[in-house]
């Protein structure tokens, strides 16, 4: 058989392929096939020759055309005489026989029909996309977990280091009796590892967990995987076997921490051993199978020197940070989803002094201070009879009486923010935060919200004059169209003004002036001129020497 695929252009290639063998269609070079447009899924389409005829899996996101009906994340049988759309590219399936699968670089219809030599996928992108192979790896599972009765066993047990060979002896035998059912060419000793740690660990996660050039990954649903890479996504070429593989995996993940998910409370946040943070929601809530949110832990220690030559800020700009955190101001770190608001707190932290007793509080522990003396709470969901919650307000009250120097809290996301600001105000200057918002007028906002959901009836001109009496510093950390973090904005809260809002001075700022040929931002960052309100307390505990203010 032959695909006569037309582009935009109008330009028409030829590619031969071999019926019984599954053709990946997609944007990813690793695909037999590469359709090179931004409208086309890294891995968009499997096609092969079934049974019942020719058959179609749809994986992207923005679906396939068989003629006139659009299918998305289907399997369907497609008469050969159907055009298929992908984007701007059409198909059309010529039947030829003792034809071979062709290299993924196309030929143009005039060139040369010569038998290319298959090139073979990934074992992972041929599990995230053959259907017969997605069959095959559910039947092997099933299969383990009869020979060796895993479900039976302690889960400590699981972990054992001599529980692995065990379960890679008897996948080589199930395999083995499997090996005619198998792809040629097909790498099965990189299938037996995926099934090794979808039995004992976290599945396709294991590897991406362990790349290091991966930031974020994100499980849209078992066959659907995304990462985040120098602040880029991309889809990744792995997938679970099913929904319940990835439901076991979940369950890895916060058994051990006393949590649990299920479909009375289909969603739950937990971390890793590592300190990466995860979210976690499964089927009524994730229509589409369970969904998974890890943004990992930065192994590296960072500071602010780093940060300075990673272009998220200019040396004034962290020397200034520095000098603010020793001389004990208040400072709220806002952003958006992403934009490094926990990275830049835990690296204003290593300013704290190491004699100073530090208490965080978190919903899911992610700081990392170098600090000896540093107490950790971590807030604990209700247990499975709706009791036993501690939450982020709890703690914030029982810390007060921890005789703190300084109190960090991870995120300010409800009422905790009033007795966040009455910590700031009474006595435990230096305390940081962190909130959600775009800039540092939205922070002040933001935090008016978050106080009124306290449930304590404060006028608006109370809560104001508890911010501006409160915080000393709003640090704007945002995340770029190119996927760069940068701090565009260092702003003072200097009082209230004659109309009894909120008043900010901005001291440093990034100003953006484009976008070079790579798509990088183009910019520089900048005072404003404004010097700090509590510049005589910098100099006056040695800070600053001469006259470099900033």
């Amino acid at each position: 058989m032959e695909l006569m695929i037309t582009g935009a252009d109008g330009v028409a290639c030829k590619h031969a392929f071999v019926g019984k063998d599954a053709v990946v269609l997609g944007r990813d070079p690793g695909c037999h096939i590469v359709l090179d447009d931004l409208d086309v899924s890294r891995q968009h389409l499997t096609l092969w020759l079934g049974e019942s005829g020719l058959r179609i899996s749809d994986t992207s996101s923005n679906g396939t055309f068989v003629g006139n009906r659009r299918i998305q994340h289907q399997e369907v049988h497609i008469e050969e005489t159907e055009e298929l759309r992908v984007g701007p590219y059409r198909i059309q399936v010529i039947p030829q026989s003792g034809a071979l699968l062709a290299e993924g670089t196309p030929l143009k219809a005039e060139d040369s029909d010569e038998d290319v030599a298959p090139r073979a996928p990934s074992t992972a992108l041929q599990a995230a996309q053959s259907p017969k192979l997605l069959e095959l790896r559910r039947r092997i599972h099933g299969q383990l977990l009869d020979t060796l009765n895993l479900g039976k066993l302690q889960r400590d047990r699981m972990d054992d280091e001599t529980m692995r060979p065990e379960v890679l002896e008897a996948l080589e035998r199930l395999v083995s009796a499997v090996s005619a059912e198998l792809p040629s060419g097909f790498d099965a000793r990189g299938f037996i590892q995926e099934l090794a740690d979808e039995a004992l660990g976290l599945g396709p996660l294991e590897g991406l967990l362990a790349d290091d050039s991966v930031s974020e990954i994100m499980v849209v649903d078992p066959q659907v995987i995304y990462v985040e890479r120098n602040g880029k996504i991309e889809q990744a070429a792995c997938a679970f076997t099913d929904d319940n593989a990835a439901r076991a995996a979940i369950e890895r993940i916060v058994t051990p921490l006393g949590r649990r998910i299920d479909e009375a409370t289909p969603f739950v946040d937990a971390r890793l051993t590592d300190g990466s943070r995860v979210n976690a929601v499964i089927k009524p809530l994730a229509l589409r199978g369970a969904c998974i949110t890890i943004r990992k832990f930065n192994k590296n220690s960072l500071g602010i020197g780093d940060l300075v030559r990673f272009g998220s800020m200019n040396e004034s700009m962290g020397r200034f940070l520095e000098r603010s955190v020793k001389a004990r101001r208040n400072i709220v770190i806002s952003g958006g989803t992403g934009s490094g608001k926990t990275t830049l707190l835990n690296v204003l932290s290593q300013s704290v002094g190491a004699n100073e007793r530090v208490v965080t509080i978190e919903d899911a522990a992610e700081l990392q201070l170098e600090q000896e003396h540093v107490v950790s709470l971590e807030s604990r969901p209700p247990n499975m009879e709706g009791r036993g919650e501690i939450t982020i307000r709890d703690l914030l009250r029982n810390a007060l009486r921890m005789r703190p120097d300084r109190i960090i809290v991870g995120e300010c996301r409800g009422g905790e923010a009033i007795d966040m600001l009455q910590a700031m105000n009474t006595g435990h200057d230096g305390s940081m935060t962190t909130t959600h918002a775009n800039n540092p007028v939205e922070a002040i906002r933001r935090l008016e919200t978050l106080v009124l959901m306290s449930g304590i009836d404060l006028p608006a001109r109370a809560i104001r004059e508890q911010i501006a009496g409160s915080v000393d510093l709003i640090v704007q950390q945002s995340r770029l169209s190119d996927g760069s973090r940068k701090v565009t904005s260092i702003a003072e809260v200097v009082g209230i003004d004659e109309e009894g809002k909120v008043e900010l001075q901005e001291i440093f700022a990034f100003s953006r002036s484009g976008t070079d040929e790579n798509g990088r931002a183009i910019g520089r960052f900048q005072p404003t001129g404004f010097l700090p309100s509590y510049l005589e307390d910098l100099i006056r505990l040695g800070l600053i020497e001469g006259e470099d203010y900033l």
